[in-house]
């Protein structure tokens, strides 16, 4: 059996600033905002085989989603889908969970994390500086970007680095409930241009043969 490498993504929600949680990191403000009846995880982590989080990220898992006591809280989520938590201190791990604490290079851990994948998409769930270093190692493919109707001046960055417009290529645009959801190709993929980078991410849909 032979596996097709498909993309890493970084998909996530944000407000019309450009941020991924207010400055109490809560996202209160987010599960205000109507979703309309397809949400549209499901069919996204349907295609993930691996991912990957910042220890900020995962410690919000922990306490808003009580999967500590409730581990199957975290397996209705994520299945049983690899997960890589990128810390440099201890942190608990989900009872029966795929999870391995690293630090680090990210080359290698990505290195791992597509073979893990065998052939379904990488999916970094945040946040923004963790998805910033993949993006400069050059290892981020694909932004998928839910935008909420909401302002909150100021919180966690999306992405803190600067993306030119030769870096991103707006490859699809949607709108569910109140949200916008806007898909760009980026680095190598973008510089195809938008008909020709949405083409290549349609093509790299996983597959086994």
């Amino acid at each position: 059996m032979v596996f097709v490498v498909a993309t890493t993504q970084y998909y996530t929600a944000a407000s019309i600033d450009g941020y991924t949680a207010d400055p109490d990191n809560s996202l209160e403000w987010l599960f205000e905002v109507d979703e309309g009846t397809d949400n549209p995880f499901g069919a996204f982590f349907s295609n993930v085989g691996a991912f990957a989080m910042g220890a900020t990220t995962y410690e919000w898992v922990l306490k808003n989603d009580n999967v500590l006591e409730e581990p199957e809280n975290w397996h209705e989520m994520y299945g049983d889908a690899p997960c890589w938590v990128f810390t440099h201190r201890e942190l608990p791990l989900v009872p029966d969970a795929n999870i391995f604490m690293v630090s680090g290079d990210v080359t290698r851990v990505h290195h791992a994390m597509t073979v893990a994948a065998q052939g379904k998409n990488v999916w970094l769930a945040g946040g923004g500086d963790l998805v910033a270093e993949f993006a400069d190692a050059g290892l981020l493919d694909e932004v998928i970007l839910a935008v909420a109707p909401v302002m909150l001046g100021a919180g966690t960055p999306l992405l803190p680095r600067r993306l030119s417009a030769r870096q991103l290529a707006l490859t699809h645009v949607a709108q569910m409930g109140q949200f916008a959801y806007l898909t760009y190709a980026v680095g190598n993929l973008a510089n195809l241009g938008r008909h020709l980078a949405a083409d290549a991410l349609h093509r790299a849909t996983p597959t086994a043969v």
